[in-house]
């Protein structure tokens, strides 16, 4: 009978692999979760094509002979040969390798790289490209194609954008611990008219919530120093320059050390939400798309949790 190896199936070449490795057809089935008599037929069937006996029965089990060996090698072989193309496949497709540019406010920072980093774990090879800046500068690169995908505050009004919220986003006002207002309670926004406050620049985000903070509740302070870093704020207001409005996402370190405190102003906190954005007319390739999917179902779970109770 001539050998007809290209109707070989994989099947078979699995239920002589199993066989095998465990010696026996019982154990063989009960590994491939197959009836006994199903992986006998699959190993009477691949003899059949190959003409040649595969197995040995001995006194500790079943062996392979040398024509069964050579089996087990093309078994080996095309297992390999299938797990390149499927690689290869999604390769050429993006979904397991590419790139992605992804951009975030940089009040975002604080839990962004931690994002970044889990999808990176699940997606080793496709290369992620972070862009941190303030708001007028992450929604400029949005709107000039050069991110994929952003996570801000508040999505830009002026183009079309596809959105997903990620969570909340409270802002507070905060003061060093040794503030002569740090253990009051109950404070309205005009107790606050005569404290310096130390603020971000313009065409950040947390600055224009500020200012329709002060707006709403008719508060004027005095405006200090301005800051292109949260980190300085934070560290000034440490050193008692004055106090700040900032997303309670950047201070929960300081807050749970004790070396900031949130004033308990009436109205406060302000919550906004974060949001994953990506404009409707950009295509995103499938690495993009994976990324901006992942960040829409997994990136609650990586927001800080400040303790916002002054109980």
């Amino acid at each position: 009978m001539p050998v007809r190896l290209r109707d070989i199936t994989r099947r078979q070449l699995r239920a002589l692999a199993a066989i095998a490795a465990s010696g026996s057809v019982t154990s063989a089935a009960k590994n491939l979760h197959l009836t006994q008599p199903a992986v006998t037929l699959q190993l009477r069937n691949l003899q059949d094509l190959a003409d040649l006996p595969l197995l040995q029965r001995t006194g500790d089990g079943m062996i392979l002979t040398d024509a069964g060996i050579e089996m087990l090698q093309l078994h080996s072989r095309i297992e390999a040969a299938i797990a390149d193309c499927e690689a290869t496949l999604g390769i050429i497709s993006g979904k397991t390798a590419g790139r992605v540019s992804i951009g975030a406010v940089s009040t975002a920072k604080y839990f962004v790289p931690f994002i970044i980093a889990a999808f990176s774990r699940a997606h080793p090879r496709i290369e992620v490209t972070l862009s941190i800046g303030n708001r007028a500068e992450i929604m400029q690169a949005l709107r000039n194609y050069k991110l994929d995908v952003a996570i801000t505050g508040r999505p830009p009004p002026d183009i079309e954008v596809e959105k997903h919220l990620i969570g909340q986003n409270p802002h507070v006002i905060i003061a060093s611990r040794n503030h002569w207002l740090s253990k009051e309670r109950g404070l309205a926004a005009v107790d606050l008219s005569h404290e310096t406050f130390l603020t971000r620049e313009p065409g950040s985000g947390t600055r224009m919530l500020m200012e329709r903070l002060f707006e709403q509740t008719e508060l004027a302070p005095h405006i200090g120093m301005e800051f292109d870093s949260n980190e300085t704020i934070k560290q000034s207001v440490i050193a008692d320059l004055g106090i700040a409005f900032l997303s309670a996402h950047t201070v929960a370190t300081e807050l749970e050390d004790g070396r900031l405190v949130i004033l308990d102003v009436a109205g406060l906190p302000v919550t906004r939400q974060w949001f994953v954005v990506r404009r409707v007319d950009k295509v995103l390739l499938p690495p993009a798309q994976e990324a901006l999917d992942f960040i829409a179902r997994e990136a609650s779970q990586y927001l800080p949790r400040p303790l916002l109770s002054h109980d």
